[in-house]
């Protein structure tokens, strides 16, 4: 993959500790996923590295395989690990070792079924879940067999904690699985045009938090263990206002010291991540080109992590 070229002065206490003890020339390995703030957060984060003299490989990686390739090394930071769909993945390497928590961004998450604006006015009573299912055949489509029908993200995100709620609260809907976020997106444009009652997965923070806006569908109170993964019923929602951390490699600060001191500093804001994504998601870029203009339009905010 290109490097990010970013012109940048790096700060003399940088410097300075890189002259100390310096950073491995071997590459740091960062993981891309399959939705876009991801994606574009890993070259805005390469960028940062490299702008400080350290070398930067991207990889491919499953989303939730990711951590245990973080524990053994293959990969050497997980950069937006959300609580929700990521957590128990994320904890079981925890208690495993080998990999380090790093902190949390600035944003709270939230992550959860949701619906666009004009959708409220086809369905009274929404955002209740009750309500939503009352209005199930709005959401039917071929194919469905008469239920409603939710989209959600890619299987390996969180598949079957969805089948489960639907069985657990008995819900007239069936589930199918995009193949990636661009085609979650791709549904609910599809969906406008036609004033077509829609209701997909979805996540805040997001490009979709500006613009015409939706709500998230309310579900029973999440509660610790509610959910069937966790010896629950699975009869609740997502956390509303979940974490998102930041891991690495348990060798990372021995490796790339430097590199691994401004990964500690570095957290997002709700803004930064929603912008990552508005970016390529509504404004067109590539994800590298993307990177490249976040980080020409927020030195500010990033120079001070060095």
């Amino acid at each position: 993959m290109k490097k990010i070229a970013v012109s940048t002065a790096v700060s003399s206490l940088v410097l300075g500790a890189s002259m100390a003890q310096a950073d491995s020339k071997e590459p740091i390995v960062i993981p891309t996923h399959n939705w876009t703030s991801q994606i574009t957060m890993a070259y805005v984060i390469g960028g940062i590295f490299e702008s400080i003299g350290d070398n930067v490989s991207y990889v491919p990686a499953d989303s939730q395989a990711v951590y245990e390739s973080v524990r053994n090394g293959d990969v050497t930071i997980s950069h937006e690990i959300w609580q929700s769909t990521f957590g128990k993945s994320f904890n079981n390497a925890l208690d495993a070792g080998g990999i380090i928590d790093v902190g949390n961004h600035a944003s709270p998450t939230q992550e959860e079924w949701w619906y666009p604006a004009y959708v409220g006015e086809l369905c009274p009573g929404l955002p209740s879940w009750k309500a939503l299912n009352d209005c199930s055949e709005l959401f039917a489509t071929a194919g469905s067999g008469g239920k409603g029908r939710y989209l959600d993200g890619p299987m390996d995100w969180h598949g079957q904690e969805t089948l489960d709620r639907i069985k657990a609260l008995d819900m007239d809907f069936t589930a199918k699985f995009a193949g990636s976020s661009g085609a979650l997106w791709a549904e609910l444009e599809s969906a406008k045009k036609d004033n077509r009652a829609v209701v997909i997965f979805n996540w805040s923070p997001n490009f979709t938090d500006a613009g015409e806006g939706g709500s998230f569908v309310e579900f029973p109170e999440y509660t610790p263990g509610c959910k069937m993964s966790d010896g629950g019923d699975g009869k609740c929602g997502s956390p509303p206002a979940g974490w998102l951390k930041k891991a690495a490699y348990y060798q990372m600060p021995k490796k790339w010291p430097t590199a691994y001191k401004v990964f500690n500093n570095i957290s997002f804001t709700k803004s930064d991540i929603g912008n990552m994504a508005a970016l390529v998601d509504i404004d067109g870029l590539s994800h590298e080109e993307a990177a490249e203009k976040w980080l020409a339009d927020n030195e500010a905010t990033w120079k001070k992590w060095l």
